[in-house]
């Protein structure tokens, strides 16, 4: 439901070649991923009508954070991976497992696991401030949640992130995003929810990422006048390389790639961009959706549908914007995977419609809204500003326009 972002020219470039030359290397991989996870989605549709139910559910679980310490901690889990839309906290110790996963592994010299936060190092203060943000959200404003759910999520993946990637590393950074990102993001999710979500019939989804785009804004200004954070210096741009081979290898590489990339946008928005992170997330909010089917996704018993969706809007982003990923070694085609597509399955009540339209829709238009408003930023202002804006847009655009295409 969110979005992270790119480096900036101040942060780290990512890893390129992102996608190889192939066309035909790349969408064989990236619809082959989005067709694996879709089995995926069959197995646990069918599963989930057996499953016996175990454990607490969703419904009253906002309720019953401040008068239960488990729920509370339950509900700060839960927050991680409510931007995909899955509200769960096995989903959450699954995302943690897979990126402490990665790390072990790049420990040891070896890179097949692949890169956290877009090979800048800053990993763990990535995620040290985006965790102290949210706690702070959950203290602040969790007393709301005795009148049922809230956005206390909000500035996990936007400022606080956004800000270790353009002033670096240690705590002043860190501290100095999470206190502006939860002082800024998360009442503005309160006010633009009701203002502007409720009032035009768009889901949360628009309200929040909207707040994430206009908090990260006002953070990043701040920050601008704080004399205890420097911008950090950019590195020089790797040139791209594209390595000699056969055809057939050729496309074979290029389709191992694309299927790499379509993995990557399920933790994108949490700013480490990894694939075994990403792994962790879906294979935990699977085992939660298992053990009790009212627990994912609020409780709608569409994680299944939501999952596919995800997986298929990244695919088809991933071709139609491959060029992009060549030439500048990034896109945002995991815009729509935290806003319209899982944003129309749940309108839709996981109807084709809303899976395949939304999925569609989201790839066509938010990447290149994430794009245009980016490149407009200008230095010391994070691209999720305009990612986190794409989302919104093309929420707003996409849902009312399938509403009036469907029957």
């Amino acid at each position: 439901m969110t979005h992270s972002a790119a480096a900036t020219s101040t942060t780290t470039p990512p890893p390129v070649p992102a996608l190889g030359s192939s066309a035909t290397g790349t969408a064989l991989g990236a619809f082959g991923m989005a067709a694996a996870v879709g089995l995926l989605s069959l197995l646990l549709n069918v599963v989930g009508g057996v499953s016996p139910a175990a454990g607490p559910s969703f419904e009253g679980w906002a309720g019953d954070v401040n008068d239960s310490l488990p729920a509370g901690l339950r509900w700060f889990l839960g927050d991680m991976t409510e931007p995909l839309f899955y509200k769960a906290e096995l989903a959450a110790l699954g995302l943690l497992a897979g990126t402490a996963f990665a790390w072990r592994v790049a420990r040891g010299g070896k890179a097949w696991a692949g890169s956290l936060a877009y090979g800048s190092g800053l990993w763990p203060w990535v995620l040290a401030s985006a965790s102290l943000s949210l706690l702070l959200s959950n203290l602040a404003f969790g007393w709301l949640l005795d009148d049922g759910w809230q956005p206390t999520f909000a500035p996990f993946v936007c400022a606080a992130p956004a800000m270790v990637l353009l002033y670096g590393a240690g705590w002043r950074t860190c501290v100095t995003g999470a206190v502006l990102g939860a002082a800024t993001v998360t009442p503005l999710a309160l006010l633009f929810i009701p203002t502007v979500s409720v009032p035009l019939g768009l889901p949360p989804v628009v309200g929040s990422v909207l707040a994430m785009a206009v908090g990260s804004g006002i953070t990043f200004s701040i920050a601008r006048h704080l004399p205890w954070l420097v911008l950090r210096k950019p590195n020089p741009p790797t040139a791209p390389h594209h390595p000699a081979s056969g055809v057939g290898q050729g496309v074979r590489q290029d389709a191992y790639r694309a299927a790499r990339r379509v993995l990557k946008d399920f933790s994108e928005t949490h700013f480490l961009a990894n694939e075994t992170a990403s792994l962790g997330v879906i294979l935990g909010v699977s085992l939660a959706f298992v053990v009790n089917p009212g627990l994912p996704s609020y409780g709608s018993g569409l994680l299944p549908h939501i999952l596919f969706a995800q997986a298929l809007t990244s695919a088809v982003g991933v071709v139609l914007w491959q060029r992009w990923y060549r030439e500048d070694g990034w896109a945002a085609t995991y815009a729509s995977v935290v806003s319209v597509a899982p944003a129309a399955v749940l309108a839709s009540g996981g109807s084709w419609t809303g899976i395949i339209g939304g999925a569609v829709m989201g790839a066509v238009l938010a990447p290149p809204l994430a794009r245009a408003i980016s490149g407009c930023l200008p230095a010391g202002y994070h691209p999720v500003i305009g990612n986190t804006a794409a989302m919104a847009l093309s929420t707003a655009v996409a849902l009312p326009v399938m509403g009036l295409l469907s029957p």
